[in-house]
């Protein structure tokens, strides 16, 4: 593998980063400061340092974080807005956040030095399911549903589905829908219901696979269990998935 690759696969920083380090000549394969991202490593046998640092395998971290509203998914933001890494616990090693959620967003955030787990979650065909508890500006009916579920061409030609939709809770002038979906694009959800003129209130992942956001606090943080990665694990290899179940998720949030 390429230099930068093995510095984000040992859990270093990420792989773009690295190229930075490299070009800016921080890194030193094998006692020799090298310029090419691309440079052949063998974990087995090549000796890697950034800054004069040795370089080995870090612990692997799986982080599960509940994301308030009003924070950016990212490391750091030029116009200093504040990002989610505001909330991460300062002593942890470098970690990227697996997948996005939006600015105006909330809910369930992974995070991790473990860049081959996260291309795995977020990859397409592993078909993990999301789980969102939306709350919109309407009434919600069947004709809603049926429109999200048959899927909508954008106005820049892109057709995007849900995997599925159901009510949760009706009022008098907006109403809650839990949807899932098994490939999150940019702004999925919300591209979907502009199309129908329906404006989102609030934008919730409350469940990734099997993992639950559950009663985590609001900004708060935890190590994911043993058994919830080995959960995960399965669930992506699953040939049937089974969503998060209704009752479960109407307890996640405080209708």
């Amino acid at each position: 593998m390429g230099l930068a690759r093995a510095l984000s696969k040992l859990g270093y920083c990420s792989r773009s980063r690295a190229a930075e380090l490299i070009a800016a000549g921080r890194v030193q394969w094998n006692g020799t400061v090298r310029r090419d991202p691309q440079t052949p490593v063998d974990l087995g046998k090549d000796h890697i340092e950034v800054d004069g640092q040795p370089i080995g395998n870090t612990t692997k971290i799986y982080l599960a974080l509940n994301k308030p509203r009003g924070l950016l998914t990212t490391a750091s933001d030029e116009r200093g807005r504040e990002t989610v890494y505001s909330l991460v616990p300062e002593n942890l090693p470098w970690l990227a956040p697996v997948g996005r959620l939006d600015k105006a967003s909330e809910g369930l955030l992974l995070l991790t030095n473990d860049t081959e787990w996260a291309a795995r979650i977020t990859a397409p065909e592993t078909h993990l399911e999301k789980t969102y508890h939306v709350q919109i500006a309407s009434i919600g009916d069947e004709v809603l549903l049926r429109a999200l579920r048959n899927g909508i061409r954008t106005t820049d030609g892109e057709f995007l589905r849900v995997k599925s939709v159901c009510m949760l809770r009706s009022g008098e002038r907006n109403s809650w829908l839990e949807i899932i979906l098994e490939e999150g694009k940019n702004r999925h959800i919300r591209r979907m219901l502009e199309e129908l003129k329906i404006a989102v209130l609030r934008l919730v992942r409350v469940a990734i696979g099997p993992l639950a956001l559950g009663d985590l606090p609001k900004g708060a943080t935890r190590f994911l269990e043993k058994e919830e990665k080995q959960a995960l694990h399965r669930a992506m290899h699953a040939a049937i998935r089974e969503p998060a179940s209704l009752l479960q998720t109407k307890r996640w949030l405080r209708l």
